[in-house]
C-alpha cells in the first residue's frame, strides 16, 4: 500500500486488527463517559506502540516518521481521542528528549517512556501564549544547581495521566523568544499541579488540562539541549508532529467515509438505495478524492523527513489539508446519513466533532498557511 516495505505492512495489519477488535468497539463508549481509555493504552503497549518512537537504545521500538503516523491513523480511524493520547508521548514528548536533549538526559527519561506504559505531555500554551509562543510568560530562575519554575499552563495534552511533562518556561533576560527553554518535569516533583480536566466538544476521552507550576525545583540537568533555545525546540517538535495530526485527520475521514458508504447502500428512499442518486456519488466521490489526498501528503511530508530532507513546508502543508479535509468529509458523511447522523446512535457525529480540533492544535489553519507562505517566499 502506497510505497510501505513489507515490515512497515506487518506492523499497520497488528494495529488495524487491535484497533477493529478492541479500540473502535470501545470508542462510543469512552466518548460518552469521558472516562481516559486505560484499556485502549494497555493494549497498544503491549504491542509497543505508546513508546514507539523512543530509539532502541533506549528501550523503545525505534520507530521512523512515516510508520509511526500510518499507526496513528489506523488508531484515529478507530478513536482519535486514543490517538491523540498516544501522540501526545510520541511525538510531543520524546522527540524533544531524544533530539536536542543530552545524553544523560536520554538515558535518564527515555527508557521511562520506551517501557511502553509512561506518558508525557507538552507544556507550551498559555493563557496570552498560543499562536504566540513568543509571549509565554512562565519563569525559570537558576538557583544553583537547580531551576525553579513559576508560572501556568492551559490546553495541555495528556496533564493529568503524564508520567512527565515537558515544560517551555523564560529562562534569560532577552526578549521575546530568544530568552525561552525548555526542561523536563518529573510529573511528582512538588508544586506540579494540574487542574480538573477540560469539558470539550471532541477528543473528550483525551484528558486537557490547565496546569500552575508553583516553586518547582528541578535539577540543572534537566534542561533539555541550552539556555534560549525552547523556541527552536518547540518549532522543530511542532513541524514533526504535525505528520502526524496529519495522519490523524486522515483516520477520522477514513472512518467518516467507510460509513458513509455503508450507510448510502443500506438506506433506501424513493423504492432505490439513496447510492444510487447522483448527489450522493458526488458526495462520496469528493470525500474519497479529499481522504487519499490528503494521505499522500502526509505520507510525502514523513518520507522528506525519514530521507533527512526538508520537510517544514510539506508538514504544514499536509496538517492544512489533512484536518480541512476531516472535518469536510464528516460534514459530507453526516449529510449523507440524514437525520440519523444527528444522533449519538451513530459515528459520524462523533467523527464530525473529533476533526475539529485537528484544525486547531499543534498549529491553527492559519498559522500553517502563513509557514506555507513563508517557505514559498524564501
Amino acid at each position: 500500500m502506497l510505497g510501505l516495505s513489507e515490515e512497515q505492512e506487518m506492523i499497520l495489519e497488528t494495529v488495524r486488527d487491535l484497533v477493529n477488535e478492541k479500540i473502535k468497539p470501545r470508542a462510543q463508549h469512552y466518548d460518552n463517559t469521558g472516562d481516559f481509555p486505560y484499556d485502549n493504552i494497555n493494549d497498544l503497549a503491549d504491542v509497543g506502540i505508546i513508546g514507539m518512537t523512543v530509539q532502541e537504545k533506549y528501550g523503545g521500538f525505534g520507530s521512523d516518521q512515516l510508520t509511526y503516523s500510518a499507526v496513528i491513523e489506523e488508531i484515529a480511524r478507530g478513536c482519535a481521542a486514543t490517538a491523540t493520547t498516544v501522540a501526545g508521548t510520541n511525538s510531543l514528548a520524546v522527540l524533544p528528549i531524544q533530539d536536542w536533549g543530552s545524553e544523560e538526559l536520554k538515558q535518564k527519561f527515555l527508557p521511562v517512556l520506551g517501557e511502553n506504559t509512561k506518558l508525557g505531555s507538552f507544556a507550551l500554551s498559555e493563557p496570552q501564549a498560543g499562536s504566540d509562543v513568543a509571549a509565554l510568560k512562565t519563569r525559570a530562575e537558576k538557583e544553583g544547581d537547580e531551576y525553579i519554575i513559576n508560572g501556568s499552563k492551559i490546553y495541555i495534552t495528556n496533564a493529568i495521566v503524564a508520567d512527565l511533562h515537558i515544560v517551555f518556561a523564560r529562562s534569560l533576560p532577552d526578549p521575546g523568544y530568544k530568552g525561552l527553554s525548555a526542561f523536563v518535569v518529573p510529573a511528582n516533583v512538588d508544586g506540579v499541579h494540574v487542574l480538573p480536566k477540560e469539558k470539550k466538544l471532541g477528543i473528550v476521552a483525551s484528558p486537557t488540562s490547565a496546569m500552575t507550576f508553583e516553586e518547582v525545583r528541578i535539577p540543572v540537568e534537566n534542561l533539555i539541549g541550552e539556555e534560549g533555545q525552547g523556541f527552536k525546540i518547540a518549532l522543530s517538535t511542532l513541524n514533526s508532529g504535525r505528520i502526524a495530526v496529519a495522519a490523524q485527520s486522515v483516520g477520522i475521514a477514513q472512518a467518516a467515509l467507510v460509513d458513509g458508504v455503508k450507510f448510502a447502500k443500506q438506506r433506501e428512499q424513493f423504492n432505490q438505495s439513496i447510492s444510487k442518486f447522483q448527489s450522493i456519488q458526488m458526495m462520496l466521490a469528493d470525500m474519497s478524492t479529499q481522504t487519499l489526498s490528503a494521505r499522500l501528503m502526509y505520507y510525502h511530508a514523513a518520507k522528506l523527513k525519514d530521507s533527512g530532507k526538508s520537510y517544514i513546508k510539506e508538514a504544514a502543508m499536509a496538517k492544512l489539508f489533512a484536518s480541512e479535509a476531516a472535518t469536510l468529509v464528516s460534514h459530507k458523511s453526516i449529510q449523507i446519513h440524514g437525520g440519523s447522523g444527528f444522533l449519538k446512535d451513530f459515528e459520524v457525529e462523533r467523527y464530525y466533532r473529533d476533526a475539529r480540533i485537528t484544525e486547531i492544535y499543534e498549529g491553527t489553519s492559519e498559522i500553517m498557511r502563513m509557514i506555507i507562505a513563508k517557505e514559498e517566499l524564501r
